[in-house]
């Protein structure tokens, strides 16, 4: 992620330095190790554990605002106006556009997990088919998001202007800075729902582990870092290609369903945390203003 960022803010004219403060010193020391950590993730563990780092860092700035030096900085140093840009609305927008796609994605598990018992090793081509078909449509919706968001991501303009931001103010550097970081996790997220995460990465690494590492070795390695959904789609469209499933493939391909639907509670629930966290930083931000 880069670190070279403008702030496109408008503040008031910059008045007398505030005197550093020891948690928001460590906020931004915090919030420096968890942007050089790696955004793009493959597996929805990793994902997950990402969604709760960001629900730490989001606790975390709340716990900052809370603070009377925090407060009369950033009332002092900004206008009203700027609550509109800090952490913005846009995260609860596309926060619920993947929350969305998760709830989806779910249902129609669940639905394809109740067609295939009810054959009980008959005809499983059909239901599995019309789930292909779903999961094309959500993989085009959901590779629109993914646009608007990096559109978005490449709109948050940055300046370090002293006419329009007081630089003084470190809150709002962080609260920008979280916004990218928030975003870009977000993006991981859906990418992991189209199940195209890191895919040239992890294609090109594969190659050397392949080259370097005996082939069962080699293979762990591309597994664990191929998102579920893109192994879901394999994996259904090799059954579909044979036309005639086994009663093991059948099995197994339901196991895979099972876990996977699993894993989409859990990141549901990190979601879910996440946008409660966006909320209260919002609701103390309008606070600080108002009061």
């Amino acid at each position: 992620m880069a670190t070279n960022f403008k702030i496109s803010l408008h503040c008031r004219s910059k008045s007398e330095p505030f005197a550093p403060n020891p948690f928001t010193l460590q906020l931004e020391e915090n919030l420096q190790r968890f942007k050089s950590s790696e955004a793009s993730s493959s597996s929805s563990s990793i994902v997950c554990q990402n969604l709760i780092g960001l629900q730490d860092l989001h606790n975390s700035i709340n716990e900052a605002l809370q603070l009377p030096n925090t407060q009369q900085a950033l009332a002092r140093g900004c206008r009203e106006t700027l609550v509109d840009e800090l952490l913005s609305v846009r995260l609860l927008d596309f926060s619920g556009a993947a929350k969305e796609a998760l709830l989806e994605s779910k249902e129609t598990i669940k639905d394809l997990q109740s067609s295939i018992r009810r054959r009980r090793g008959g005809e499983v081509v059909v239901p599995m088919e019309k789930f292909l078909s779903w999961r094309t449509k959500v993989k085009k919706a959901t590779r629109k998001t993914l646009e608007n968001l990096k559109g978005n991501k490449k709109d948050i303009a940055l300046t370090s202007s002293d006419e329009e931001c007081d630089e003084s103010v470190p809150m709002i550097r962080i609260l920008k800075e979280t916004e990218l970081i928030t975003l870009s996790h977000l993006q991981s997220l859906l990418s992991f729902i189209c199940g195209s995460v890191g895919r040239s990465k992890h294609s090109k690494w594969s190659i050397v582990f392949k080259l370097m590492w005996p082939k069962r070795v080699a293979c762990d390695y591309e597994r664990a870092n191929t998102s579920e959904f893109e192994n879901l789609d394999t994996t259904l469209e090799s059954l579909l290609r044979h036309k005639h499933c086994s009663v093991v493939s059948i099995e197994s391909f339901q196991s895979h369903l099972e876990n996977l639907e699993l894993a989409l509670r859990d990141l549901e629930e990190g979601i879910d945390n996440l946008q409660r966290g966006l909320i209260r930083i919002r609701v103390s931000l309008l606070n600080i203003f108002n009061h």
